[in-house]
């Protein structure tokens, strides 16, 4: 069978998924391999703002928190997002930001441990983790005075370093750098034979990678709603608690719509009795409602059906990089195994942030991670097997033209 983009064109043409794509707004001159950072917009996305904007808000006004049920949203797309995770709608709430969320549940986990074992200090994660995720273990190491410890652990020695001393794990499930996929069921399953409690941060999974939180008897989870899940740029994320854990679930930014009344103003703190109690402020509406039209995208397939044009996704990438580049200074740093790989592909090139600059300006937009991560992801909804032939073929003559060693692209930009 010859590798071309013939070959390529009759996968797309036998693609049982094909048509979702028809459901996002994609510019025609773009190949987009940056759904892991900033999935693609629905096109249903402009006509629900507008909705929001100009009926519910300019029309309805106030009355919009009940006629229109934004009371309800963060429970409501937090069900849409339970679907996808493998966990129960009543589990499962949209609020804040996943910087904000993992200090909640990280600061709820280590209360619930320190009060039954004070000797339980160590908060467990990975050295590279998602910076985010570490800085705010670091904050909240830091807050609590004789409190927790953060300890970082490589990852192929992680399941040995948890032992009866780990109050808390924190682990991003799919690497955000190497795209490397933890195996949630061994981890978690070694952490509570130890005593501990897990957090996975699913911001790059979600959506993409086939999840089951309760299958894996999972304790917490967060996750962003705005790379897989299409929920436009700065969406809310979400929390996940296992509904054993919700009667003891105390997080720290207790907000009156965590209140079990929250209308009922009184002034003493009452956590609600359902997953509303991980809910801190008034939600944005517009935003979540935008995330809503993103999460109603997936409504026509499976996550397993998602995941296996994934992997045929990603393994065609690597195999026509290696092939058709082989001497171009690529180095695969995403693992090779189908099994141990989210939906993305990371290349290690020394010049790798000015060859992506000179890719996004031939119009085929992926990411670049410090040092030297050319990042790839695949979102199954939208992207084609053509698009990652052309996308490689754009490459391979930016390497052979050396296009890449032009000034203009190697100035560093505030985002890469």
């Amino acid at each position: 069978m010859s590798l071309d983009r013939s070959h390529c064109l009759s996968l797309d043409t036998q693609d049982p998924l094909a048509a979702l794509r028809d459901q996002f707004e994609i510019p025609d001159d773009v190949l987009y391999l940056d759904g892991n950072s900033l999935g693609a917009r629905p096109k249903a996305a402009s006509e629900r703002a507008r909705q929001v904007i100009e009926q519910e808000w300019g029309q309805g006004l106030i009355r919009s928190w009940n006629q229109a049920g934004w009371i309800d949203l963060p429970r409501q797309v937090g069900g849409q997002i339970a679907a996808l995770i493998g966990a129960k709608p009543e589990e499962v709430v949209v609020t804040d930001s996943t910087s904000v969320n993992l200090f909640k549940v990280a600061a709820a986990a280590l209360k619930q441990q320190l009060a039954t074992d004070p000797s339980r200090r160590v908060i467990l994660s990975e050295p590279g983790n998602f910076p985010t995720d570490l800085y705010m273990l670091q904050g909240l190491s830091q807050f609590m005075t004789g409190g927790p410890v953060l300890e970082t652990q490589p990852a192929d020695s992680l399941l040995e370093r948890i032992d009866t001393d780990v109050a808390v794990v924190v682990l991003t499930h799919v690497h955000y750098k190497t795209g490397k996929l933890h195996d949630m069921a061994a981890i978690t399953r070694r952490a509570h034979e130890q005593g501990a409690l897990v957090v996975w941060d699913l911001s790059h999974s979600g959506g993409a990678v086939e999840v089951d939180l309760n299958g894996v008897n999972a304790d917490f989870a967060i996750g962003c709603g705005y790379k897989y899940l299409n929920g436009g740029p700065g969406a809310p994320g979400y929390i996940f608690v296992a509904e054993r854990h919700l009667a003891a679930f105390e997080q720290p930014l207790s907000g009156w719509f965590g209140h079990e009344a929250p209308f009922a103003m009184r002034d003493d703190f009452a956590p609600a009795g359902d997953i509303r109690r991980a809910l801190t402020g008034t939600p944005s509406v517009v935003a979540t409602q935008l995330l809503s039209v993103g999460l109603d995208t997936f409504a026509d397939t499976t996550m397993a059906e998602l995941r296996a044009k994934s992997v045929a996704l990603t393994q065609l990438f690597i195999e026509l990089v290696e092939t058709r580049l082989p001497d171009a200074g690529f180095e695969l740093v995403s693992p090779r195994n189908a099994n141990e790989r989210g939906s993305q592909v990371a290349f290690a090139h020394p010049e790798g942030y000015a060859i992506m600059q000179a890719l996004i300006d031939r119009g085929v937009i992926g990411d670049f991670r410090a040092p030297d991560i050319l990042r790839f992801g695949f979102a199954p909804l939208y992207v084609r097997f053509t698009d990652v032939w052309d996308s490689v073929d754009c490459l391979k003559d930016i390497m052979d033209n050396r296009t890449w060693d032009q000034p203009k692209y190697h100035e560093r930009h505030a985002v890469t």
